[in-house]
C-alpha cells in the first residue's frame, strides 16, 4: 500500500520534526518554504521547493499547488507550519480541497486565530479570561481611551507574522506611557499594519503554559496535552528557549473550554499566562498549526503529526493517547543568552542555570541519524562570517 505523500508549507524546526516523523514511516515528504530552511537538508525530505525571502509564500504556493504543474501533488496531505500557510489554506480551501487532503478546520476560525484582536474577542464571548484590550485605528481614538489605560501596556499587531517580518522578529512593542503608545502605534501604522493596545500581564516567563489538541470532524478531541515554558529570550517577549512537558488540568480545561465554545476544528494550541494579580489564567494567543516545539511531542511519545496524518488518510488511530511528563526541549544557544540576560538582572545564577539544564534534553534540530539539517546551516553560517571578515 502506497501512503499519500505530504506537502509541508512553511516552518522551521516544526517542519523538520514533522518531516522526520512521517518520513520514517516511508511517506514521501515535500517541503515548500523560504530558502535555507533546515528541513530541506533532511534525509526525510524527498524534495524541496524553496522560494526567495522577498517572495510571498501564498503566491508561490498558489502556482505550485493550483497551477498547471500541481497535478503531480494531487492526493497529498497538506500541513501548515507557519501562519502564512494557515492563511493560504484557509483562503484557498475550496480549490485545494478538490485535489488534496486537508484537515477539518473551519476557514473563518483559522483566520480568526491569526488575528490577535479576533482571538481575544472570541475569548470574551465564551467567558475565557483574557487581558484587557483596545482596538485603536488612529491617534484620536488613542486620546479618547487614555483615561482607561493603565501603563505599562503593549502595542500588539493584529497579524503577528506580518509584524515580525517588518519589525525584526518582535511580537509586540512595550510602552510605558501615552507618548510611547502613540509613537509605537504610529510606527505600526506607517508600516501598513493594524494594531491594538493590550494589557501587559506581569510576571516571569515560567508562568506561561499551553494546551494542545486536535478536534476531529465530530467535535471529539483526539488528545490532550499541556506544556510549560521555563525560559524565553529576550525575557518576557522573545522565543522560548526551554520547554517542559507536564499535565496541568486547569490549563487543559480552560483551553478546551475556549475551543469547544467557538466550535473549533483541527489542530490548536492555546497559550495562557497566569496573572499573579488575581491568580487567574489569561488567554494570550492561539495557534492553529504545528508550532515550534513540535519535536517535544515526538520525544514524549505523542507524535501528533502521525496521529493527524492517520486521521486524514483513514488509517487506524492509537487506542490511547498518553505522553511522558518532564520531557524537555532545549535551544542551547538561545537559552545561554537567556541566562546571561537574567544573570545581569540578578534573577538567575550560573549554578542555578546549570542545575536547570542538567537533565536529558531533546533538541529541536539535531538528530544523530539525520545530521545534515544541523551541519549544513552551521557550515553556511561559518562561511558567511568568513566572507564578511575577509571583505
Amino acid at each position: 500500500m502506497t501512503l499519500p505523500s505530504v506537502i509541508i508549507l512553511g516552518g522551521s524546526a516544526n517542519a523538520l520534526s514533522v518531516a522526520r516523523s512521517l518520513g520514517r514511516r516511508g511517506i514521501k515528504v515535500y517541503l515548500s518554504a523560504s530558502e535555507g530552511r533546515h528541513v530541506q537538508y533532511s534525509r526525510y525530505c524527498s524534495k524541496a521547493y524553496p522560494f526567495g525571502r522577498n517572495v510571498k509564500g501564498a503566491d508561490f504556493w498558489r502556482e505550485l499547488l493550483l497551477g498547471k504543474e500541481g497535478e503531480r501533488f494531487h492526493g497529498s496531505v497538506i500541513f501548515a507550519c507557519n501562519d502564512e500557510a494557515v492563511a493560504f489554506i484557509a483562503r484557498h480551501r475550496p480549490d485545494l480541497a478538490q485535489h488534496y487532503k486537508l484537515d477539518c478546520s473551519v476557514p473563518a476560525l483559522q483566520l480568526a486565530m491569526l488575528d490577535k484582536l479576533e482571538t481575544l474577542t472570541l475569548a470574551e464571548t465564551v467567558n475565557v479570561p483574557a487581558p484587557r484590550f483596545w482596538q485603536v485605528e488612529n491617534a484620536d481614538e488613542l486620546d479618547r481611551i487614555n483615561g482607561e489605560l493603565s501603563f505599562p501596556l503593549i502595542v500588539k499587531p493584529l497579524l503577528s507574522h506580518l509584524f515580525q517580518a517588518k519589525f525584526g522578529g518582535r511580537k509586540f512593542l512595550n510602552v510605558a506611557n501615552h507618548a510611547e503608545a502613540r509613537a509605537a502605534l504610529e510606527r505600526v501604522w506607517a508600516s501598513g499594519l493594524q494594531a491594538m493596545i493590550c494589557e501587559w500581564i506581569p510576571g516571569p516567563d515560567h508562568l506561561l503554559s499551553s494546551y494542545y489538541t486536535y478536534i476531529d470532524r465530530s467535535g471529539t478531541p483526539l488528545f490532550h496535552f499541556t506544556k510549560k515554558v521555563i525560559r524565553r529570550f529576550p525575557k518576557n517577549e522573545g522565543l522560548t528557549s526551554y520547554h517542559l512537558t507536564d499535565w496541568d488540568p486547569e490549563v487543559a480545561d480552560m483551553g478546551l473550554r475556549f475551543l469547544s465554545g467557538i466550535e473549533f476544528r483541527g489542530l490548536a494550541n492555546v497559550e495562557f499566562k497566569r496573572d499573579l494579580r488575581d491568580g487567574r489564567l489569561k488567554l494570550v494567543e492561539c495557534n492553529a498549526r504545528f508550532t515550534a516545539p513540535q519535536e517535544l511531542f515526538v520525544r514524549c511519545g505523542l507524535d501528533t503529526a502521525s496521529i493527524i496524518y492517520n486521521d486524514l488518510v483513514g488509517l487506524p488511530l492509537p487506542r490511547e493517547f498518553s505522553y511522558r511528563r518532564g520531557v524537555r526541549l532545549w535551544y542551547p544557544m538561545r537559552d545561554f543568552l537567556a541566562y546571561r540576560q537574567l544573570s545581569a538582572l540578578n534573577e538567575l545564577t550560573f549554578a542555578g542555570w546549570l542545575k536547570s539544564v542538567w537533565h536529558w534534553q531533546a533538541f529541536p534540530f539535531f538528530r544523530p541519524t539525520d545530521p545534515l539539517p544541523t551541519i549544513v546551516p552551521a557550515m553556511q553560517a561559518i562561511r558567511r562570517r568568513l566572507l564578511l571578515g575577509s571583505g
